[in-house]
Order: C-alpha cells, then structure tokens, then sequence
C-alpha cells in the first residue's frame, strides 16, 4: 500500500448521551450517539420522547393550523 493515502485508524471511546462509553476504531477523535444499546427503548422497552414537540405540532405552528393549499 501505499505511504500516507489511508487515514489513520485511532482506538476511541465512543459515547453516548447517556454516559455510556464502547471501545471501537475510527478515523474520528471522537464519536456522540443519542442512543445506544443501553438506552434505545427497542431495547429497554421503554417509552422515550427524544423529541417534546410533535412534526405535526411544529407543521402547523410553522404555517397555520388551518392552512388548506391542497390541489384540486
């Protein structure tokens, strides 16, 4: 191979929101997830809202809850 085209693989921490740290490899300094094998609901069976205001709540504060620009 050749000299100084491949990045450098680092041994990292990589961490969660939640305090959790793995080992792994990368090229980054550093990796932050929002959730990992601890934390994600799938895996604790538990609800969480990672996001407090809704898409739809956001949609309508954004353009009017009553906005009807629907084609015919």
């Amino acid at each position: 191979m050749k000299k100084e085209l491949h990045p450098n693989l680092n041994s990292i921490d990589a961490r969660c929101v939640c305090g959790n740290t793995y080992p792994t490899y990368s090229t980054r300094k550093e990796i932050v997830v929002s959730f990992c094998a601890k934390c994600h609901p799938f895996y604790t069976n538990k609800q969480q809202f990672a996001d407090v205001e809704g898409r739809i709540d956001k949609f309508y504060k954004k353009y009017g809850s009553n906005s009807t620009t629907a084609k015919k």
